[in-house]
């Protein structure tokens, strides 16, 4: 009791000193209004509604209702007062004060002025209590309520604007207001069943429209399932079946999944969510999160609590101006072609994008995450990164293609032994034939031809370790020292060497077009986060290649298709260029076999990476992609 007579002096020091302030010239008689309006306005600011009612010349038990009743029906945070001015004419006085409403759910704050009328009765200040003394528009017979609308979930569109979801039907349980015997009972089972909080619950109920259906909780179709019965026992409460568009189409990892909002969720998020808006619980969906949320009105009304007819309204906030669409890159054709190709029995990834834009086209998967793994994964590439070594072996004054350079079974560079299993026919072939058949020997062997300065500059020119802008966690590679001679041939080698599939199609694209480009998956909007104020980061600039340099590039690429390794992406004299490497490294403790190929038809370039001790799998997959995409067309 002593905290709560501190807590109202204290309300009421503070909001004497504002009303006070600009009234220092007038000395209030005894008796004066100013306490009967501080006492009253701190009374009803701070919950003590008693002391609020007693100093109106109302009913103490109606003022009593009426006041907390206020605050229930607009399921208000908190509502606080300011005093604007005090005038007495006699035994009459007005007091004309602000009025603040923090609706809560991240609604914007209701704001309104209004006056108090007082009186003396008996030689004491009263407030002449009606309806109005709440709020100038508000009866007798009627009652404050929150309407709130959502427009739904905005879509994750490919190139075309066409939707990258499809229909799933959501569960939404709730209540019509009027209609609810025990709105206490039923949310306290709600809550039993749910774990959602009960006053939340219950606040929902109580603010909103008597006769709209008020969404409480959303079940996804196999947690509804599951608590159906327990569910269908609870009286007033109704279920809603809602067709919304969240189940994610291919590539399905980097949509991402949409789900119903759950305790745990919602508490996360905070924000305008309600029972019926859904969370992105990975990918896009969750990166856009704040953008894709449908757009949440809210509206102050009342009504006739005889009709439940709507009387006027208050105050509106339209919706949230940064809901959008996202539009991506995907192209449904070739992530069709993407998804047939890696569709076998082994774990593989496959990543194409648009050589001359850096688009990503598709991302197809199986076994493997299209976002961890193919976008973000960290994995040796094997002799496929002599591409890029190549870039610096083949500039002026560099290593001749048709060199001559033994690939022995077995040899050291600088200390470091590397192994040749597959030994290409003849016993003395040339630069070419070398990058060709991913011979590990004879390109560790030019470890020896080519500064260390150049190879990291090569690296840098294709992007890896490059800073990029995707919404999505990506990788784009690292590159270690290149200090000592057995350093740059392991490095030539593929083997400390970490890339993602992205940063090795993007390889492939800069030689099919003759400039490295960053990548993108999204066009619009710019950034997730369009209302902060942190810039995003810039994508890195194209890099044009050498020309001269480019011809030799294009050369050793199209001979792994004609006559190296990478023969299985397609038949002999068809326009495509390519190379494959297969390596086992020790990943965790545990050994891993990987099999890749890079390459491009077209505009088209693609990385594909299999989990297999079989060199050509990944070669197969790209031919089956090449061969699906040229029928599609």
């Amino acid at each position: 009791m002593a905290l709560a007579v501190r807590l109202r002096r204290a309300l009421a020091a503070g909001l004497s000193l504002a009303a006070v302030v600009p009234l220092l010239a007038a000395c209030f008689a005894e008796p004066s209004p100013h306490e009967a309006v501080s006492e009253f306005l701190v009374g009803w600011q701070s919950g003590d509604f008693d002391a609020a009612a007693g100093r109106t010349d109302g009913d103490p038990k109606v003022v009593k209702k009426a006041l907390e009743d206020a605050g229930l029906q607009l399921d208000a945070a908190s509502i606080r007062f300011s005093l604007k001015g005090l005038r007495t004419s006699g035994g009459d006085a007005d007091a004309r004060f602000h009025v603040q409403v923090d609706l809560g759910d991240n609604n914007p704050l209701w704001q309104y002025d209004n006056d108090l009328p007082l009186h003396l009765v008996g030689g004491v200040w009263k407030v002449r209590w009606s309806p109005s003394v709440i709020h100038p528009q508000l009866r007798e017979g009627q009652r404050f309520a929150v309407e709130v609308s959502s427009e739904g979930r905005r879509p994750i569109e490919d190139r075309n604007g066409d939707a990258l979801q499809t229909e799933a039907t959501l569960y939404v349980a709730g209540v019509y207001p009027a209609r609810v015997k025990d709105p206490v009972g039923v949310c306290e089972r709600l809550f039993q069943v749910t774990g959602f909080a009960q006053d939340r619950l219950l606040s929902r109920i109580r603010s909103a429209p008597p006769q709209d259906f008020v969404p409480l909780v959303t079940f996804g179709g196999t947690k509804y399932a599951q608590l159906r019965d327990r569910l269908d026992e609870i009286p007033d409460l109704k279920i809603d079946k809602q067709s919304q568009p969240v189940a994610p189409a291919q590539p399905a990892d980097i949509i991402g999944k949409v789900g119903a909002i759950t305790p745990e969720t919602e508490q996360q998020l905070g924000g305008p969510q309600r029972a019926g808006d859904t969370v992105g619980q990975g990918g896009l969906q969750k990166a856009y999160q704040d953008q894709l949320t449908g757009s949440t009105g809210t509206k102050v009304i009342t009504y006739d609590l005889k009709t439940s007819e709507q009387v006027a309204e208050l105050a509106k906030w339209p919706g949230r101006s940064n809901t959008t669409s996202v539009k991506t890159t995907i192209d449904r054709g070739v992530q069709r072609s993407a998804d047939l190709a890696v569709g076998g029995t082994i774990p593989a990834v496959l990543v194409a994008v648009k050589a001359s834009s850096g688009e990503i086209l598709a991302v197809g998967s199986h076994g493997m995450n299209q976002e961890k793994d193919a976008l973000d994964g960290r994995f040796p590439p094997g002799t496929a990164f002599s591409i890029v070594a190549a870039e610096g072996l083949l500039g002026p004054g560099g290593v001749d293609p048709k060199q001559k350079v033994p690939c022995p079974a077995d040899r050291t560079v600088g200390g470091a032994r590397f192994q040749q299993t597959a030994l290409p026919v003849g016993t003395s072939p040339t630069v070419t034939a070398d990058f060709a058949h991913g011979c590990v020997t004879a390109l560790a062997s030019l470890a020896r031809r080519v500064d260390a300065g150049a190879l990291t500059q090569a690296a840098t020119r294709f992007g890896i370790g490059g800073d990029w802008s995707l919404p999505l966690r990506s990788f784009s590679g690292t590159l270690p020292p290149a200090t000592t001679d057995a350093a740059k041939a392991k490095i030539i080698a593929g083997q400390t060497v970490r890339v993602s599939p992205l940063s090795m199609a993007l390889v492939a694209g800069a030689v099919a077009s003759g400039t490295w480009r960053p990548p993108t998956l999204v066009t619009s909007p710019a950034s997730p986060d369009l209302s902060s104020d942190v810039p995003p980061i810039p994508a890195p600039r194209p890099v044009p290649l050498d020309s001269g340099t480019l011809s030799k590039l294009r050369a050793l690429m199209r001979s792994g298709v004609t006559s190296g390794t990478a023969l299985a992406a397609t038949a002999p004299g068809e326009n495509v260029y390519g190379l494959s490497s297969a390596i086992t490294y020790t990943d965790k403790k545990r050994p891993r076999s990987l099999s890749w190929f890079i390459g491009w038809q077209g505009d088209v370039a693609v990385a594909v990476l299999t989990e297999t001790v079989n060199t050509a799998a990944s070669a197969q997959i790209a031919g089956l992609f090449f061969n699906n995409a040229r029928t599609a067309a």
